[in-house]
């Protein structure tokens, strides 16, 4: 029996090294591709002022129209940033660096694994950016230190089912092209059919219920609390179970279809 936990904890040693590796190995070809950077810094900025100096004047919240967009802005950032996750595995694919990581001795759950650590560190950048940007624009937090401190990391623990969304959509696909409508495909109607924008009683009555089950208005909701106090419970528990839910589908068919692929 002690042989027996000795292993398994050897082997649990050797993925998370394996995962770790890789996570950097994926960081460092982002710091080698900083047009990539620039796009998934830029694309949300630009977000960010639009709706702020074009549309935010017709957008009636009952505040800062800053405010209320900002926690928005953050978790559909950290949301498109995922699709980078489904992309990157498929071009590995296609290139045949997978076919590298099958002749070593590594583990194959490390190399989505990998994938998804590397690109929520890379996600955590951009979350700074953004607060940056929106802190300079007149965003403020009205929900305490506690508040303002959590509120990056829980986007990023936000982001974690569907970052194994895009993973498997990426191994699937084939082609980085594909990934990439795919997780667009996914990602873009989610996100306006949810509370990022516009509060969800100014939308039409029998669409509301389908925005207020969206994951996204959950998530929105709970990272909005959190920026500018309010009640958090309720929103915050629904966004878990909608995290472990998608996590325990989609974290197994990533794997799954990797090892299919590969």
């Amino acid at each position: 029996m002690t042989e027996l936990v000795a292993n398994l904890r050897g082997e649990a040693r050797w993925i998370v090294q394996d995962t770790v590796t890789m996570a950097w190995r994926n960081l460092i070809v982002t710091t080698r591709s900083p047009e990539l950077l620039t796009f998934v810094t830029i694309q949300p900025i630009m977000f960010v002022l639009l709706f702020v100096y074009v549309f935010g004047g017709a957008i009636q919240t009952g505040g800062s129209y800053t405010d209320f967009l900002m926690p928005g802005i953050i978790i559909q950032t950290v949301l498109f940033g995922t699709g980078q996750t489904g992309v990157g595995l498929a071009d590995d694919l296609s290139k045949g660096i997978v076919d590298r990581y099958r002749s070593l001795p590594m583990a194959r759950s490390a190399v989505i694994a990998g994938r998804v650590l590397g690109d929520m560190a890379r996600n955590m950048f951009v979350v700074g950016v953004m607060l940056a940007v929106g802190l300079t624009i007149g965003f403020r937090f009205h929900g305490g230190v506690v508040g303002a401190i959590a509120l990056p990391f829980y986007a990023i623990f936000f982001s974690i089912a569907f970052h194994f969304m895009m993973a498997y959509f990426g191994a699937r696909s084939g082609t980085a092209e594909t990934a990439n409508v795919a997780s667009f495909l996914v990602i873009f109607p989610i996100t306006f059919l949810s509370s990022a924008f516009v509060p969800v009683e100014t939308m039409p009555g029998w669409l509301q219920p389908v925005a207020k089950a969206n994951p996204m208005t959950y998530g929105v909701n709970t990272a909005r609390s959190l920026a500018q106090g309010g009640p958090i419970t309720e929103d915050l528990l629904f966004s878990i179970a909608w995290i472990i839910g998608l996590t325990a589908v989609f974290a197994p068919l990533a794997v799954y279809q990797y090892r299919r692929a590969s």
